[in-house]
């Protein structure tokens, strides 16, 4: 290997392994790294090639000195760039327009071109694709030191790059886990710690009516109203938080449906002065987060509604998990739901079951009290 040249090989790919490890962006970091390997092997063309998982390798990034942009450019597995990205091995050809091993293979894009050689872009089990150089038809052949010094070049800086690429796996999956407890804290503990803050703001205002003034008692429905707000604002925040998935990423740990029931039929219960009648069904220790999610937000929501409009006497909880999903009632004996709070209230439980793909309905009456109903397949994700 010429000294000279294996020098300004070394130091290119060592700031390039730098830029690639210290988080720069992808799409400057392929831009140096053709333009540094064109200048190393004397290149008029120099393209990265990144194989895709059916073995075709597809031009990401490019260089030359007549401003060619063939990126976007495919090649099917059998050229001599996807069996390098493939078999680990460079191939050379003096003139890749005649050569049998690349002539059939060669596109448009590039048959002005002559001299050829690909290298493994990475090593080992990391071969991300292939670094390919180029010279016009006139120009004379890559010798076996250039190829040489290419070879270690493209190893070394598709390497960098491959580290550099699952460090940002890495990073993605850590913050997704950082993210979803987050979100998890913020449902589980401070949504219900404000749920049950406006139940018992509520049942105060309903008990104390006669003593306020209007001014108290509009100032504390405007309250109860804020903290309303405030939970569906941090229900929001918590989608947010969820989505998007990274497709690396963990799913979130299963949830415990039966213990989330018995917390809101406590404070329920609490609030109502007499305990509501809880009743489970099937294994319900091993629901998926967000299917847990929908339904302990309907849960809670039918809760609500028997708390601050009902009027009841006796309400009874089902949850049952079966072979078609899991169902959720929630009846009471209480006045039935005042109109207006069907079309503020129980709609969101109705486009919550639609996105899920699941199902909701509501039967209400003065005389036969309420009955809430919400159905959830397990095997669909909600939108």
């Amino acid at each position: 290997m010429e000294p000279t040249l294996a020098a300004r090989a070394l130091s290119a790919a060592t700031e390039i392994t730098t830029a690639a490890l210290s988080g720069g962006d992808p799409d400057a970091v392929l831009d140096s790294v053709v333009h540094q390997a064109a200048e190393l092997a004397g290149a008029d063309l120099c393209l990265v090639m990144v194989r895709a998982d059916d073995g075709k390798v597809s031009v990401e990034a490019a260089y030359g000195t007549h401003n060619e942009d063939p990126r976007g450019v495919v090649l099917p597995a059998e050229s001599a760039a996807g069996q390098v990205a493939r078999g680990g091995v460079t191939v050379v050809a003096d003139d890749m327009t005649t050569d049998p091993r690349t002539a059939p293979y060669v596109p448009a894009e590039l048959r002005r071109f002559g001299p050829f050689a690909a290298a493994p872009f990475g090593s080992g089990g990391r071969v991300l694709g292939a670094l390919a150089v180029y010279r016009e038809r006139s120009g004379r052949p890559f010798d076996e030191a250039t190829v040489e010094v290419l070879t270690a070049f493209a190893a070394q800086v598709g390497d960098a790059l491959a580290l550099a690429e699952a460090a940002n796996d890495r990073h993605r999956i850590t913050l997704y886990q950082e993210r979803e407890r987050i979100a998890r804290e913020l449902h589980d503990v401070i949504v219900q710690r404000l749920y049950a803050a406006g139940m018992q703001l509520d049942r105060v205002r309903r008990r104390m009516r006669k003593r306020f003034a209007s001014t108290d008692a509009t100032r504390l429905g405007e309250a109860i109203d804020q903290l309303d707000q405030t939970i569906e604002e941090i229900r929001h925040t918590v989608r947010e938080l969820r989505s998007p998935e990274p497709a690396t990423a963990e799913k979130p740990p299963a949830t415990d449906l039966a213990e989330s029931a018995r917390a809101e039929v406590r404070i329920a219960g609490e609030l109502l002065g007499f305990p509501p009648t809880l009743e489970l069904s099937g294994e319900l220790a091993d629901i998926p987060a967000e299917r847990a999610d929908h339904i302990r937000a309907a849960l809670r929501e039918a809760l609500s509604n028997v708390v601050r409009h009902s009027g009841a006497s006796e309400t009874r909880v089902t949850l049952v998990r079966d072979t078609d999903g899991v169902k959720l009632r929630v009846r009471d004996n209480g006045a039935g739901v005042p109109q207006d709070v069907q079309t503020r209230g129980l709609r969101h439980l109705e486009e919550r079951a639609q996105r899920a793909g699941g199902k909701f309905y509501l039967n209400s009456s003065p005389s036969l009290g309420t009955l809430v109903a919400f159905e959830l397949p397990l095997d669909k994700r909600a939108s």
